[in-house]
């Protein structure tokens, strides 16, 4: 559904009310096309203090945008703060950054580099949890449809570990993504995939995949050179068809709940999963006194259990192969809550602990990185049905002014599913335009 607002406030007498009024002003996204893959200008690196990681400057090369150490009009700004240590240090990032921050242009990145916070050293520790707050309030501050995240790169790890993260974040791909901590592992990363079509020879499977996200994330991952299974109720069957047909897919009429659905999955994909994303979900929203024991029980196995039985028996089975990605769907409404939606917060609180405990022995036993996304308010059919008032809430709700699109969720995924994101493991990727819920 078109937002009204946005295209009021991108024309000369809408911005002179919204101004007045003090209304939120939003700036329109670049998203990633063909045309436009990169954002338009140089990449401005800045270092606060000494470095503690290597290969930053190589990395920095590959990221797709020209690196300089001084510009008027830098398109993205990446600060090395890995060396902060101490309180006093923090100084280093004011310094770099207060010149420069003005000068970024509108739809800019700044991305700061960090390390993870010491158990051992409760100084370095304190330096380096304060950029997560200094990160999310620059996000809040920054405007102009610009984003600021932060990356953290273990202690004594090289960049090359970033590497999928930083082309990912400086991208115009990242567009709904800001305010966010991504702490990355020691794993090395895998091979150096073709930008173009970075999952050619991969199968993905996505769950829910007939409309909505879940089509979104099926035609991203085709695009990025996947053979896709696109799964979603028998009941949903044409439209499922119709997608699939779209995108040279395989259509999988399934219940995901059903006792033999990973069996039936498995039979699908002869050749074994690459990727496999958890993005079917349903509602059943009640207030808790008001709630019948059914519609608690559909969202819990539709939202939680279905993914734990099946990601467990595709393990088990060797389905998912070594070197595999699995992405699942959790909610900014499982980190904030949200009323009326107690059964589907847990469910999808539940997704987030799934991934923080099954990520790092999933890597360790089979080869594969657990990860998922946690979308805000995106606009789909189901958003556009909600009343006037609270659609407008839920758009404006977050730093960017705006509701994001399907797209923007589904190059999460596509990022998470690399196969040189190896180091992107056990994460929780808030997909919100930075909302306030939870912040």
């Amino acid at each position: 559904m078109a937002d009204r607002y946005l295209h009021l406030t991108g024309t000369a007498p809408g911005r002179f009310l919204t101004r007045r009024l003090g209304l939120p002003q939003p700036a329109p996204l670049r998203r990633w096309t063909l045309e436009t893959p990169h954002l338009e200008g140089p990449l401005l690196r800045l270092t606060a203090g000494t470095s503690a990681v290597t290969g930053v400057a190589e990395v920095l090369s590959r990221a797709g945008l020209p690196v300089v150490g001084n510009t008027d009009r830098p398109a993205a700004i990446v600060l090395d703060a890995t060396g902060v240590t101490t309180a006093a240090g923090l100084g280093d990032v004011h310094a770099a950054l207060q010149p420069v921050v003005r000068s970024l242009t509108p739809g800019g990145r700044i991305v700061v580099l960090g390390t993870v916070p010491s158990p051992d050293d409760h100084h370095q520790a304190a330096a380096q949890q304060a950029l997560e707050g200094f990160v999310r309030s620059l996000g809040k501050e920054i405007g102009r449809g610009s984003t600021v995240q932060l990356v953290r790169i273990p202690a004594g790890g090289t960049a090359r570990a970033a590497e999928s993260t930083l082309r990912f974040l400086l991208s115009p791909r990242s567009a709904y993504v800001s305010g966010q901590v991504i702490e990355l592992t020691t794993a090395a990363p895998g091979p150096a995939a073709d930008r173009a079509a970075p999952l050619t020879g991969r199968t993905a499977l996505v769950t829910g995949a007939a409309r909505g996200i879940g089509a979104a994330v099926a035609s991203v991952l085709a695009r990025d050179g996947a053979q896709v299974i696109a799964l979603d109720v028998p009941g949903s069957r044409e439209e499922l068809e119709r997608t699939a047909d779209r995108l040279g897919a395989t259509a999988l009429p399934l219940d995901i709940t059903a006792p033999d659905a990973a069996d039936r999955i498995a039979a699908a994909a002869p050749d074994g999963l690459g990727v496999l994303v958890h993005n079917a979900g349903i509602t059943r929203d009640r207030r808790l006194a008001n709630m019948p024991a059914d519609r608690w029980a559909s969202v819990i196995e539709v939202n939680l259990d279905s993914v734990l039985r099946t990601t467990d028996e595709l393990l088990k089975a060797g389905v998912i192969t070594r070197g595999g990605r699995i992405v699942a769907t959790a909610s900014i409404a499982g980190i904030a809550g949200n009323t009326g939606q107690t059964n589907y917060a847990a469910s999808k609180a539940g997704i987030i602990g799934l991934v923080r405990s099954l990520g790092p022995r999933a890597a360790a036993d089979h080869g594969v990185t657990v990860n998922a996304v946690a979308p805000g308010f995106i606009e789909t059919k189901m958003t556009a049905a909600v009343p006037l008032f609270i659609r407008e809430a839920g758009r404006r709700v977050n730093s960017l002014s705006q509701g994001g699109l399907p797209v923007d969720v589904a190059e999460a995924v596509a990022w998470f599913a690399q196969p040189d994101s190896t180091a992107v493991n056990g994460q929780v990727l808030r997909v919100c335009g930075q909302s306030l819920l939870g912040a």
